[in-house]
C-alpha cells in the first residue's frame, strides 16, 4: 500500500475480541486502517451459558462445557494470529451465575483467557459506543438485547447518556409452564414500567434476535438489501413482524431458511420484548446496528482524532484505496467537482450531499485494477455491498449509482429493481450527475491532479461552463473532454459552455 495512504489511514493492525453472553459465545478478529474497521473472522456457538440462570442461578453445565470448547479454540486462533491487542469480555449470564466466577477461573486457568466480567452499567455503555462507532449520528435508544438481559441506554450528540438492564432476554423470561405470548406480555410489560422516561422516535436494536427479526422482515417485505446493519423499519412494520413470529410454533421457525433450532427457541421472545418496547417507548422506526458491546470496546481504544473521522468516508477511503492507484486523486477530485455538486437540487440535505459526493471521490479510483469488461458491475456491487458503516440502505444505493455513472455505466445501473426500491428519482438524477461529474474530472485530467487544476467547471446562466488555464485549452479541453461535459451538462439539465483559455 502507498506511503502516503498508510499514514492517511494508519498503518493496518488486527484486534481480537471475544464475547460471552449468555445465549452465544463469539469471536470476531477485526482488521482496523485507522477508522476503517473490518471484519476478516467471526465465528460463534450458541453455548445458551445462561439457559438454566432463572431456574438455578448457575450457569448451565452443558453451556458450560460448549463454551470452554469454543474458548479452547479461540484461544488457539489468538496465539496463531497474534493480534496487536485481545479483549474477552462477559456479561450478564456470568455476571449474575452464583458459579461466574469459578467459570471465570476455569477458562484462565484452561486457556490462559482473562476474563473481564462487565456490569450492566459498562455493557449498556459499550453497546451504545458501538452503535455511536457505526452510526455516529444516532439520536435515540440503544436496545441491546442479550440471552439474559436487555439494556437501555440513550445516545444523542455523539454522546452516550445514562443506561439501565433489565431482566428481558429470553432466558430471563423462560416459563417452565411454556410459550404462552399473553402470559409473557404481561411480564414483559410489568418488567418495562421503569423505563417510560427512555421514549423516544428512534430506537436502535443491538443483538443476534432482533438481527433476525429483522431479517425475517426482509424476506417477508422483499427489501432488495439484504444487510442488516442501518436496516430500518417503522413501527407499524416491525410490530407486525414481531407479532408474526411471536405467533408461530418452534417447529415452524424451524423450518424458516437460516433459522438455527436454537435461535427459533429464543426468537419468540426477543419479538415479544420488541412489541413491548414499541408500545411503552412510543417508537417510530428500529433501526438495526450490526455493531454493539464489542465494537464498542474496540472503538474505546482510538485516540480522539481517529475516532472522530466519519466512519463513512474511513471505510471508502480504504477500500477505494485497495484498487486504486493515486492515493492523492479523491482530494483533488473532491475540490473540482464542489462547484458542481452545489449546482445541483439537495437529495438528502446539503451537508450529507456534500459528505457523500466526498465518499463517491474517494471511490472514484475503485475500478483502476478491475477488468474493464466487467468494471462497472463488479464496482457497482462492491460499493452497495461493502462492510461499510455509517450509511443508510438508501445512501448505499445513492453511492453505487455514482460509481456506476463514474465508470460509464447506463442510466438503468446493473440492479435497476433495487435501486428504484431504495431512491427516489431525484435522488438517482443526482447521483447520475455527480458520477459523471467524476467521469469528467478523472478523464479530462487523466486521473491526474496536477493536471486537474489547470481546468475548472462551473455552472452560469444555465450553462456548464469548461475552462482552462492560459496555454492548457488544447491539452485538457479535447473531444473526449466534450463528450463528458455534454453528458454532464444534460444529466443536470444545462448547455455545455466550453471555453478555451482564461
Amino acid at each position: 500500500m502507498p506511503e502516503a495512504l498508510l499514514s492517511a489511514i494508519g498503518s493496518p493492525r488486527d484486534i481480537a475480541a471475544i464475547d460471552i453472553g449468555s445465549n452465544s459465545v463469539r469471536m470476531v478478529l477485526y482488521r482496523l486502517e485507522g477508522r476503517a474497521i473490518w471484519t476478516v473472522f467471526n465465528e460463534k456457538v450458541l453455548a445458551g451459558l445462561g439457559r438454566d440462570l432463572a431456574a438455578s442461578g448457575q450457569l448451565s453445565v452443558d453451556g458450560a462445557a460448549q463454551a470452554m470448547t469454543a474458548l479452547k479454540r479461540f484461544a488457539a486462533v489468538v496465539d496463531g494470529v497474534r493480534p496487536a491487542h485481545a479483549f474477552v469480555a462477559a456479561t450478564a449470564a456470568v455476571r449474575e451465575a452464583g458459579d461466574g466466577g469459578a467459570f471465570c477461573e476455569r477458562v484462565a486457568a484452561e486457556t490462559g483467557l482473562r476474563i473481564r466480567v462487565l456490569t450492566g452499567e459498562e455493557e449498556a455503555r459499550y453497546a451504545a459506543l458501538g452503535v455511536l462507532a457505526g452510526i455516529p449520528h444516532a439520536d435515540g435508544v440503544v436496545a441491546d438485547l442479550g440471552g439474559s438481559s436487555l439494556e437501555l441506554v440513550r445516545v444523542s450528540g455523539g454522546t452516550v447518556g445514562r443506561g439501565v438492564t433489565l431482566p428481558l432476554g429470553p432466558f430471563a423470561l423462560a416459563d417452565e409452564k411454556g410459550f404462552d405470548a399473553d402470559r409473557l406480555r404481561e411480564a414483559i410489560a410489568k418488567r418495562l414500567k421503569p423505563v417510560g422516561d427512555y421514549k423516544a422516535d428512534t430506537l436502535y436494536a443491538v443483538g443476534g434476535a432482533w438481527r433476525t427479526l429483522a431479517q425475517v422482515q426482509m424476506q417477508v417485505s422483499g427489501h432488495p438489501l439484504r444487510i442488516v446493519h442501518q436496516y430500518a423499519m417503522d413501527a407499524a412494520d416491525a410490530l407486525a413482524t414481531a407479532r408474526l413470529v411471536a405467533r408461530q410454533s418452534k417447529p415452524s421457525l424451524e423450518k424458516w431458511p437460516g433459522l438455527s433450532k436454537k435461535r427459533a427457541e429464543t426468537l419468540p421472545h426477543a419479538a415479544l420484548v420488541l412489541e413491548g418496547l414499541i408500545e411503552r417507548l412510543d417508537l417510530k422506526r428500529i433501526v438495526l446496528s450490526a455493531w454493539g458491546v464489542r465494537e464498542g470496546l474496540l472503538f474505546e481504544t482510538l485516540d480522539r482524532e481517529t475516532a472522530s473521522t466519519d466512519p463513512l468516508l474511513a471505510g471508502c477511503s480504504a477500500l477505494g484505496a485497495r484498487q486504486g492507484i493515486s492515493p492523492t486523486l479523491s482530494g483533488a477530485l473532491n475540490g473540482w467537482i464542489t462547484p458542481l455538486v452545489a449546482a445541483l437540487p439537495p437529495v438528502f440535505d446539503r451537508d450529507r450531499d456534500a459528505l457523500l459526493a466526498d465518499a463517491a471521490c474517494r471511490l472514484a479510483d475503485l475500478g483502476a485494477r478491475l477488468h474493464p469488461d466487467h468494471r462497472v458491475e463488479l464496482a457497482f456491487d462492491q460499493v452497495l455491498r461493502a462492510p461499510v458503516p455509517g450509511q443508510t440502505h438508501a445512501e448505499r444505493a445513492y453511492l453505487a449509482t455514482a460509481v456506476n455513472a463514474r465508470y460509464g455505466g447506463s442510466a438503468a445501473t446493473p440492479e435497476p429493481a433495487t435501486v428504484a426500491r431504495l431512491l427516489n428519482e431525484d435522488q438517482r438524477q443526482g447521483a447520475r450527475a455527480l458520477g459523471l461529474a467524476i467521469r469528467l474530472a478523472c478523464d479530462l485530467s487523466g486521473r491526474s491532479p496536477q493536471l486537474l487544476v489547470n481546468a475548472r467547471a462551473t455552472v452560469k446562466d444555465g450553462a456548464l461552463v469548461l475552462t482552462a488555464s492560459e496555454g492548457y485549452a488544447d491539452v485538457l479541453l479535447g473531444e473526449q473532454t466534450r463528450r463528458r461535459g455534454k453528458a454532464l451538462a444534460e444529466a443536470m439539465g444545462l448547455k455545455l459552455d466550453i471555453r478555451n483559455g482564461g
